[in-house]
């Protein structure tokens, strides 16, 4: 019998070798669409959302950000935006989203202040206590080992630096969670076929969400991880929210 060991993909189990690639698969496949599809999924509540995590950040001016699974640059703007200054390096493991971020108007204006480059979550191609603040927006429950990804962010902060995770989580009433996941699994595959051409990556999307700890589970994960001060924060009725903490 194999001893290999198995992590989930949406609702299927597998082999933890194969889930990078198969995450790798479905961002390739949407990413030009990516952005089109958040603002439609989310009738553009996402915005609102990354922007309450700017709020919870507060920014400041010559801070250096690490933001991972950062995709198309969206956090990444925004914080440098708030800060009026700083550097933010966008890493994500696949490299049609970066390429799709590079071409974003944001991009060329603040080209001195990015660096966009292909890495994995779970093993960071950065140095100890590197960057100012590690964000990560709607990625984390696609990394394969999220407990892996959480000590890497603790390596890479300096000392004060912060934490923020932003990710879909679990509505606490049972009638709105059922009628949420209505909505979630009969419409968003659907709208992934007319806008993105894709049903199979969307219908991932969801099952993933479905698979991630819930606010509480999640938030021993990120004090499990050595992270001070570490809270949560939920956002429309708890359909996401905001994990932070501090390396202390």
């Amino acid at each position: 019998m194999s001893d290999q060991k198995t992590t989930h993909f949406g609702f299927e189990t597998v082999p933890e070798s194969e889930k990078a690639g198969r995450v790798q698969g479905v961002f390739g496949s949407v990413a030009s669409r990516y952005d089109v599809m958040n603002d439609a999924m989310s009738l553009g509540i996402h915005r609102l959302w990354k922007d309450a995590m700017m709020d919870w950040i507060a920014p400041r001016a010559g801070q250096r950000l690490l933001d991972v699974a950062g995709g198309t640059g969206d956090i990444s703007f925004r914080f440098l935006k708030r800060a009026g200054y700083g550097h933010a390096t966008v890493l994500d493991l696949t490299e049609p989203m970066l390429v799709e971020g590079r071409k974003r108007a944001e991009a060329e204006r603040m080209a001195d202040s990015l660096d966009w480059v292909v890495g994995d979550a779970m093993a960071l191609p950065f140095a100890d206590n590197s960057f100012d603040v590690y964000t990560i927006s709607f990625g984390i429950r696609n990394v394969t080992r999220p407990e892996d990804a959480l000590a890497e962010a603790y390596r890479v902060l300096k000392p004060g630096g912060r934490l923020m995770v932003l990710e879909f989580s679990q509505i606490p009433t049972p009638a709105l969670q059922w009628a949420y996941d209505r909505y979630s699994f009969n419409m968003i595959p659907a709208m992934g076929q007319i806008i993105a051409n894709d049903r199979d990556s969307y219908q991932y999307l969801v099952e993933s969400i479905r698979r991630f700890p819930d606010q509480e589970t999640f938030l021993q994960m990120v004090r499990t991880a050595g992270f001070e001060q570490a809270k949560y924060r939920n956002l429309t009725l708890g359909i996401a929210a905001l994990h932070s903490g501090w390396k202390i």
